[in-house]
């Protein structure tokens, strides 16, 4: 649907200019974007490189285990019905622990690799071997649904994207945004695991 949308927001834009005669005009913008566009992959390739060293060094010296064990209480607060130890538990942490330095990029593997592992705790569930609600099999577990919203709240406290983007289009203080997003964190953040808490009481 979003294809044909944006297919038909350029042909009526095109049709637009050429019945104005502004044909010259979209040209030239379509040549501009197309510079500014390799220019911002550059830049953005710079700031993933970096950041996913970072990553990289931080899992290496054993920062993201301790950061991973530091994170289990919350984990037992959102995830009250996984089990202790669960495989899940690591590929989650390292999720937020990205997502927190705004590296949606290094965050998407180990959200898949969590998915992953709560399908697997599911069916185990569904089998008999693990103890535990059972949901219908074409339904998300409680742990699924829980990892998905807050994901989609935006959880992170530095938010790299944005800051590259404002730095490529020549802000004078790119991370000036920070604050901002924080605060904007926080109560998206909180009213995605108020809504999950309240989502927990209502099925039981």
């Amino acid at each position: 649907m979003l294809n044909y949308l944006w297919a038909g927001m350029i042909f009526v834009g095109i049709l637009y200019a050429a019945f104005t005669g502004r044909m010259p005009e979209v040209t030239n913008a379509a040549i501009d974007s197309s510079k500014e566009a390799v220019s911002l992959c550059i830049t953005m390739m710079g700031v993933v490189s970096m950041w996913m060293g970072i990553m990289q060094i931080a899992a290496d010296g054993g920062i993201i285990a301790s950061a991973s064990r530091r994170l289990r209480p919350l984990m037992r607060f959102l995830f009250p019905g996984l089990p202790s130890g669960h495989p899940a538990e690591d590929y989650i942490a390292t999720n937020f622990i990205a997502n927190f330095l705004g590296l949606g990029w290094a965050a998407t593997p180990a959200g898949l690799k969590a998915m992953e592992a709560l399908k697997d705790l599911e069916d185990n569930r569904r089998k008999g071997r693990l103890p535990g609600p059972v949901r219908r099999k074409d339904a998300a577990s409680n742990e699924m649904c829980t990892f998905l919203v807050i994901n989609i709240s935006s959880i992170q406290l530095i938010p790299v994207t944005v800051i590259a983007y404002r730095s490529q289009y020549g802000s004078v203080n790119p991370a000036a945004i920070t604050g901002a997003g924080i605060l904007a964190t926080i109560i998206s953040t909180g009213a995605a695991i108020l809504f999950c808490k309240m989502m927990d009481q209502k099925k039981n």
